[in-house]
């Protein structure tokens, strides 16, 4: 067994495939296998150094360095890549060069292994995915929630500093900017080490395992539930509503719950269901209040109120950049009264037409 194993079947193979930066290229292609390998990653991760493992990483390093030469002699290619190294990569040409099994492990704990070295959005459906082209969302292009996102960025980045954060609800009409003020969360903080996972509804099933997964990592994972709303009947609520608060499992100090709605009970209701207040039996009450439970497990909501036409207006000459000329506000009026009604998304969806 080889700690750090080829990725593909030949060498020109893999390196073909490898996204390698700017100069000679078979030291990134090895460097590459060193930050992907996930088992010896998580291994160093979770538990100490034993004196063996490290003997064991120590000679793997010495079979690498070999390669290395026997590669250069074989294929004397010139760079490959055009890009500067990432700080991860330029961290594990120093271990693959002239460090030892403590550097492996220390390379680990502050840049992690895999896709995590490479990527700060992802997709989990049962399988965490990541995301090569993430939403370069930004709060300047929100216009009207000054508070809403004060409050939002508060409480992350308390969350980035690695003190107490509590998950968060932004819940309100539609179009109004939930989703983009998460998606920018990503792309202020990720410099700071916070990374987007967003949580597609097959993957609430499999939450357990997520938090598995991310907990031994050196990054602040935020989890998006985006559009979150539970029909009857749907177990998955409950599967979410230990996460927040109740789970036998720890959640991570590493990971923080934001979820976006259209609605504040995220569980849908009859008003059949709604108890008499002069009920003596209590199950009826007991109906309503574990449907309740779930919104109230989130320690921050966070209100989005709708737009009216003055803030529409507003918004869309954010978006242009230009103060409205009579013809321009006029076109803009009839295009949210067309149907699609005043809100941010509609403001974006005219100014990109213009």
């Amino acid at each position: 067994m080889q700690l750090f194993p080829p990725l593909h079947q030949t060498p020109l193979a893999e390196l073909f495939h490898a996204r390698v930066p700017r100069g000679e290229p078979w030291a990134w292609v090895l460097c590459r296998r060193i930050l992907a390998d996930e088992t010896l990653a998580r291994r160093l991760l979770c538990e100490p150094l034993s004196p063996g493992l490290a003997d064991w990483i120590d000679q793997e390093l010495m079979r690498l360095r070999r390669e290395l030469g026997h590669l250069r002699k074989q294929y004397p290619f010139s760079e490959f890549g055009h890009l500067e190294p990432s700080p991860a990569e330029a961290a594990a040409l120093d271990v693959l060069q002239r460090g030892c099994s403590a550097d492996v492990q220390a390379l680990y704990r502050k840049y992690g292994y895999g896709i995590y070295v490479y990527h700060s959005a992802f997709v989990f459906d049962g399988q965490i995915g990541a995301v090569e082209r993430p939403d370069p969302a930004c709060f300047d292009d929100l216009v009207g929630y000054t508070r809403q996102i004060s409050t939002l960025r508060a409480n992350v980045e308390r969350f980035v500093a690695g003190k107490p954060a509590v998950p968060m609800l932004l819940y309100g009409a539609r179009g109004s900017g939930k989703s983009t003020s998460v998606k920018a969360l990503r792309t202020h903080y990720a410099q700071h080490g916070l990374r987007l996972v967003e949580v597609l509804s097959e993957g609430l099933d499999q939450l357990p395992t997520l938090m598995e997964t991310l907990a031994p990592l050196p990054f602040r994972f935020v989890l998006y539930l985006d559009d979150l709303a539970f029909s009857e009947g749907d177990e998955r609520f409950h599967r979410l509503k230990v996460l927040l608060e109740g789970a036998v499992y720890e959640r991570p100090a590493n990971v923080l719950v934001v979820a976006t709605s259209n609605r504040r009970n995220l569980v849908s209701q009859h008003w059949s269901e709604r108890p008499d207040p002069n009920a003596s039996d209590p199950a009826s009450w007991d109906t309503l209040q574990d449907k309740l439970a779930l919104a109230d497990r989130f320690g921050l909501v966070i209100t989005f109120p709708p737009f009216d036409q003055q803030l529409y207006l507003e918004a869309v000459a954010h978006l242009l950049g230009r103060a409205l000329d009579p013809e321009t506000r006029a076109a803009a009026l009839k295009f949210a009264l067309e149907g699609r009604g005043f809100s941010g998304r509609t403001a974006r969806h005219f100014a990109n037409q213009q």
